[in-house]
């Protein structure tokens, strides 16, 4: 599991859920859902200062939604997760034979 990525605002210790980035040649900020990756130049915010969030006189905020469709699990994915379930209760358990000693540590092969 990945760290979860903290609010770029100074003192702030909440999760970021909204990444900030800036077109200087529109004077724009654009602000969107948490980007996949943290990114050099842009700034990850948590809820509360994504919505206080202001920009400097002439400039236009523009704020994405993020698509509401891609924020859980997708019917495909629910539907892969339990096909695999499915298969591995199938399947008999390996029973790793041992193929070594040293002091305390055992070696363990698997059947493959």
């Amino acid at each position: 599991m990945s760290p979860v990525r903290r609010c770029s605002r100074t003192a702030c210790r909440r999760p970021a859920v909204a990444t900030l980035t800036y077109v200087y040649g529109d004077q724009t900020a654009v602000l969107g859902p948490l980007a996949t990756y943290a990114e050099p130049h842009a700034y990850d915010l948590c809820d509360e200062h994504s919505e206080r969030l202001s920009a400097p006189r002439g400039w236009e905020v523009l704020r994405l939604a993020p698509d509401p469709d891609s924020l859980g699990p997708s019917s495909d994915d629910l539907l892969a997760l339990a096909d695999a379930v499915r298969e591995a209760a199938r399947q008999e358990p390996v029973q790793p034979r041992e193929t070594g000693r040293r002091g305390h540590l055992r070696v363990l092969r698997g059947t493959e």
